[in-house]
């Protein structure tokens, strides 16, 4: 689907919710990250915003709840810094991908579009983990707080962290 603009998800209307399926829950904001940096158009289905659970295997209607009012949480918070970063970033809407970092709790992978770097960083362990990486550069901002970041070659990422880290 190279060239094509999908929509992204991590659960909707016909699968359990993602936080249900979590056995970590410190893994969800980090789910949304991975979600939001990666290629495609993200899309979040009612509730999971906040966290809403429901199991497939409930039926539909524990997959299909109706809410009086939004639940507005840190998950939703999180979730909304991870739009505005995308909708701010060229690099993150129709970059191409590269992977950096690759292990079983940690990944790097680098967006980038007509000059414009955004690496994507996840660290899903509870342990803190230096991601080695040359960015060309010695400080980035991250599109998420907008925090300057020192990078030496590479970052110390905090367990269960991620970062967009946009590099000129």
């Amino acid at each position: 689907y190279k060239g094509r603009h999908l929509l992204s998800f991590v659960d909707n209307h016909d699968v359990s919710r993602i936080a249900s399926i979590l056995t970590n829950k410190a893994h969800l904001p980090l789910v949304y990250a991975l979600m939001f940096g990666m290629p495609g158009i993200p899309c979040v289905y009612y509730g999971s915003e906040w966290g809403a659970e429901g199991r497939k295997e409930e039926g539909d209607p524990s997959l299909r709840l109706s809410y009086e009012e939004p639940q507005w949480n840190e998950l939703s918070d999180w979730i909304a810094k991870l739009a505005e970063a995308e909708k701010t970033s060229k690099a993150l809407q129709y970059g191409g991908f590269s992977s950096v970092v690759l292990t079983n709790g940690q990944c790097v992978f680098l967006r980038e579009y007509e000059g414009e770097k955004v690496y994507v960083t996840i660290n899903a362990s509870d342990q803190p983990y230096h991601a080695g990486f040359d960015a060309g550069c010695g400080e980035a901002l991250d599109l998420i707080t907008g925090d300057k970041v020192a990078l030496n070659g590479g970052l110390d990422l905090p367990g269960y962290s991620a970062y967009y880290l946009c590099v000129k």
